[in-house]
């Protein structure tokens, strides 16, 4: 099982051998169930500045930094640039909008995905493009044993965020991996888009509103529907590795 997708992307990019030391994980959606949460803050958040948001796209952009996606909206919608720090000011809005909301489960499935990893002697990191201390905060306490402070890369580690590949190369680096030793587990089109620029077999797991078929025209090289379905096959992908 999975013996073809492995195949398909080690000849795509040229790699002779799949060797999976390094798992990197996307937050938002991946981690935590926190995207209905996110998509509100920014839709209440841009309405109240001046933009227009709507929930979906909150959904379509997720995985950027969040500076880069009110640039963009204010570029589209006011017809000018604005400032890092503007940029910065209207973030922070909307992430005291986000601390406000009930807090984000931890997905289910996702722990026991982990331990797996760990049992099978990988390094995990996680690739976010938050960059809100609340959430980060919470990784190293809620994931206790699986995630570490020094394995994370944040919004505020990169100077371009996803779809870029840079966020994906760091973690690399972070984790002392080539591209053909790691697995990226992403559930937004943006960040597959980022891990696929990057060389990474990435593994979509979809669990926002957006179809299956955004993630593949990505380049996933699977797509589950939840993450305990991931957390089921793990030991099958492994098997191919």
């Amino acid at each position: 099982m999975y013996t073809k997708e492995i195949q398909q992307y080690l000849e795509k990019h040229g790699f002779g051998a799949f060797n999976p030391k390094a798992v990197l994980f996307d937050m938002d959606g991946v981690l935590y169930d926190s995207m209905p949460n996110h998509a509100y803050s920014w839709h209440k958040a841009m309405k109240e500045l001046g933009l227009e948001m709507s929930e979906e796209e909150a959904f379509m952009r997720e995985g950027m930094r969040g500076v880069e996606v009110i640039k963009i909206l204010a570029r589209e919608q006011w017809g000018r640039e604005v400032s890092d720090d503007e940029a910065e000011e209207m973030y922070l809005y909307k992430s005291r909008i986000f601390a406000s909301r009930p807090k984000a489960e931890v997905m289910p499935g996702v722990k026991e995905l982990q331990r797996k990893i760990k049992a099978d002697g990988l390094k995990i990191v996680v690739v976010t493009g938050s960059g809100q201390k609340t959430l980060l905060d919470k990784l190293a306490t809620e994931f206790e044993g699986l995630i570490v402070p020094e394995l994370i890369v944040c919004s505020y580690d990169v100077t371009r965020g996803k779809p870029d590949p840079e966020p994906y190369l760091i973690g690399m680096q972070k984790a002392g991996v080539n591209p053909w030793e790691a697995i990226v587990v992403e559930n937004a089109p943006l960040g597959v888009r980022s891990a696929v620029a990057a060389n990474i077999f990435t593994i979509g797991v979809n669990t926002g509103p957006l179809p299956n078929k955004m993630l593949t025209d990505e380049g996933a090289s699977l797509v589950f529907n939840k993450m305990q379905d991931l957390a089921d096959n793990w030991g099958n992908i492994m098997l191919n590795a």
